[in-house]
């Protein structure tokens, strides 16, 4: 959510920001806020002047008292309490009105960084720098599920049976590498100075429309039914809900935080759940980190996270590219993102892994998350990246690490978490 005084001085510059996003659509919301607005802080006037009115009206009456002039007095009691109905009505429209101020700010886009390139969709995504050299075996690499089955390691059609389309069952070596990979990511982050979290799973609805647009929790989060609580769609919601309504030293930052989670999305308008398949699906796990900083800092801290997910992946062998990610793919309190895609050999192609997120102070305005400085208060900027998502990674890790024979080598940066493990092989 952008700042309101910002867009009243900038109105041009805000429906300039929503083309470059492809929102026209949403264009008129500039003027609709603003006349809102400008009725809002109108009425507000009035209360204020009412107030102050009523205040010298009451010391008049205390006087008027004193002096013996009762029937004056009363007179003015009466017109205080007239004015007391009158203040009452005008904090109701007061109160509609800025509700419906925010209503429509919450839907407006934030200020996108100068490096986005203008695209439409993520088609127009920009390769920005390759890590590791693409390879293609000189034998078929089979797909992901057919891997993990030829190890005894999933079990879709159980999965199927229990839970429907988007589950899955991961057994013996396949579920300890996932396990594995899981805690490798979490003690990556801790030896870069991160600070280990596991955070609740759900969150309440406040929560959910401080870190998300509207349109990001009607297609991804499942609502709890009967209460007011949310399941994470990653652990970046609770993980930046844990500074709701807290004003913080500016000498305290950063703060930087990494955290597991399981997560649950619906994929609502997604490309479908795959029956055979574990790159899009209901429910995975996650290691995450996530920033609070100052403004001015958020820029370094952005290629400082997306650089972590980069060098972990590399650590497992697994070639990587990073995507600047163009104006119409940015969710719209996302001042800029960059993705982090691994290379398939089996596709002989790159697919998505991870996104690392400045999304500036839109978050920390919502949630009301300030930093005392030596100038004053304001709002912090947050930022967000994945370390690592199975099973989607464990795609990327089988095919890259593949033997021509079915097993799978285990990088030597994994093998403390697999018992010393340099191979996953059938059983018979």
């Amino acid at each position: 959510m952008i700042d309101i005084k910002f867009l009243r001085e900038n109105p041009d510059a805000v429906k300039e920001n929503m083309r470059k996003k492809y929102q026209e659509h949403k264009l008129h919301l500039v003027d609709d806020v603003l006349e809102l607005d400008k009725q809002s802080r109108n009425v507000k006037q009035q209360a204020d002047n009412l107030r102050a009115n009523r205040n010298k009206l009451s010391k008049q009456i205390g006087v008027l008292m004193g002096q013996g002039k009762r029937e004056e007095g009363m007179t003015l009691k009466d017109e205080v309490n007239r004015q007391a109905e009158q203040l009452k009505e005008l904090e109701a429209q007061e109160t509609e009105l800025s509700a419906k101020v925010t209503e429509i700010m919450m839907q407006i886009p934030q200020i996108i960084g100068a490096e986005v390139p203008i695209g439409k969709d993520d088609s127009e995504n920009v390769e920005v720098e390759r890590f590791g050299e693409p390879f293609v075996p000189d034998f078929e690499v089979p797909y992901h599920t057919d891997i993990m089955e030829r190890l005894n390691g999933i079990d879709l059609d159980s999965a199927r049976k229990v839970a429907g389309n988007g589950f899955y069952y991961l057994m013996g070596d396949i579920a300890r590498l996932h396990s594995a990979v899981i805690s490798y990511a979490r003690d990556f982050m801790i030896d870069r100075g991160f600070t280990y979290c596991v955070p609740p799973f759900m969150i309440r609805s406040n929560v959910v429309t401080g870190v998300m647009s509207f349109a990001e929790m009607d297609s991804m989060m499942y609502k709890i039914e009967g209460e007011d609580l949310y399941l994470i769609g990653t652990s970046e919601h609770s993980m930046i809900g844990k500074f709701i309504d807290t004003i913080h030293k500016e000498d305290q930052l950063p703060y930087t935080l990494t955290s597991y989670s399981p997560c649950f999305r619906k994929e609502k308008g997604a490309h479908g759940i795959e029956e055979r398949g574990v790159y899009r699906i209901h429910q995975f796990e996650k290691q995450e980190m996530i920033v609070v900083c100052k403004p001015e800092d958020s820029p370094l801290w952005f290629d400082k996270l997306w650089q972590n997910t980069v060098d972990l992946f590399r650590s497992m062998d697994i070639p990587v590219r990073t995507l600047e990610c163009c104006s119409g793919d940015l969710a719209d309190l996302k001042v800029r993102s960059l993705d982090v895609e691994a290379w398939s050999p089996r596709q002989k192609k790159y697919f998505e892994v991870g996104s690392c997120s400045n999304l500036g102070d839109a978050q920390a305005r919502r949630l009301k998350i300030r930093v005392n400085g030596e100038k004053g208060k304001y709002f912090a900027h947050t930022l967000n990246n994945t370390v690592v998502a199975p099973p989607r990674m464990l795609i990327a890790f089988l095919e890259n690490n593949l033997n021509e024979d079915g097993s799978i080598r285990i990088p030597v940066a994994l093998r403390p978490y697999m018992g010393g493990k340099e191979l996953i092989k059938a059983e018979n």
